[in-house]
């Protein structure tokens, strides 16, 4: 039969219950005194992955810009991290152009497609290296825009109506800062896609045309006329390197049209562009519309 009760403390207040509810109330409430202290207790316990977010954090907040940019670097080896990506794309509009630079490659690294736009915006950045950062992010998925770079680089001119600064492209010509840069954070080399041309190569006796070369190798993959035309220019540029760069991405293009504006260069004063030249006319005269890529060749065996 059910029986009054009266709980005394905070519950107090009259209740009818039977027996069984009874036990089950007061089960409860000791259950609450045993398991919530325990609960607490494991709140203060910080796994390893809050502690490398932890790490992460306080690393892209650092007052130094050199541990800053190699805090957001890292962010690149996590592909498909909203997290990470919200990171990087905040650490675009830093107020250092190391630390925009190592964002801009850790979005690359990422593969961040949503961040394109952002990246596009980058390319209108002040400093040049986070503008060839940015570049080379775009150019590894495949966004064409990246494209207007390098032919900047290349030509001194940027394409008709399109994004690159005017005064961006002077300062592409100062290979020891985009050395320096490279060495300072820990890249190694100026970010042109596949081909990483050494920071210390730079600031030799070339200067910025190893810069300019590895742009005209880049173009090679721009389906633009525009870069088809500054490549067909550039077989006749005063650099040794970039004529020969320039025949090369010719040949990579593999557009037969070409063939009658590249046989001077067979009589070029230099025996490498000859030789160059004279594969070049020899692939196109055979009509093969491109060169094997080098991942190709490696799935082959070559």
């Amino acid at each position: 039969m059910p029986i009054d009760i009266k709980l005394r403390g905070p519950y107090r207040r009259a209740a009818t219950v039977s027996w069984p509810q009874r036990r089950k109330r007061i089960r409860a409430i000791w259950m609450m005194g045993v398991i919530l202290p325990a609960g607490c207790g494991l709140l203060g316990v910080t796994s390893p992955t809050q502690k490398a977010w932890e790490i992460l954090t306080t690393g892209v907040a650092e007052k130094s810009p050199l541990k800053r940019a190699d805090a957001v670097g890292a962010l690149g080896l996590l592909v498909r991290d909203a997290r990470a990506r919200g990171m990087a794309e905040k650490a675009l509009s830093d107020d250092n152009p190391r630390v925009r630079a190592a964002a801009a490659a850790a979005l690359g690294d990422m593969r961040s497609t949503r961040s394109i736009p952002k990246l596009s915006e980058a390319l209108s950045d002040k400093d040049p290296v986070v503008v060839l950062a940015a570049a080379h992010a775009l150019l590894v998925m495949r966004d064409l825009e990246a494209y207007d770079v390098y032919y900047a680089v290349l030509t001194g001119e940027r394409k008709a109506g399109r994004g690159l600064i005017a005064e961006q492209r002077a300062k592409l010509d100062d290979p020891k800062k985009l050395a320096v840069f490279g060495v300072e954070t820990g890249l190694g080399f100026v970010p042109f896609g596949g081909i990483g041309v050494s920071a210390y190569k730079l600031v030799s006796k070339h200067g910025s045309d190893d810069i300019r070369a590895a742009a005209a190798e880049v173009l090679a993959k721009d389906p633009d006329p525009e870069s088809r035309d500054a490549l067909v220019n550039a077989v006749t540029d005063h650099s040794e390197l970039v004529r020969v760069a320039a025949l090369k991405a010719i040949a990579t293009r593999g557009d037969r049209t070409l063939l009658k504006s590249i046989e001077a260069s067979m009589d070029d004063q230099k025996e490498t562009v000859q030789y160059v030249a004279a594969a070049t006319v020899i692939h196109l005269a055979g009509g093969t519309t491109a060169l094997p890529t080098a991942s190709s060749g490696q799935k082959k065996g070559l």
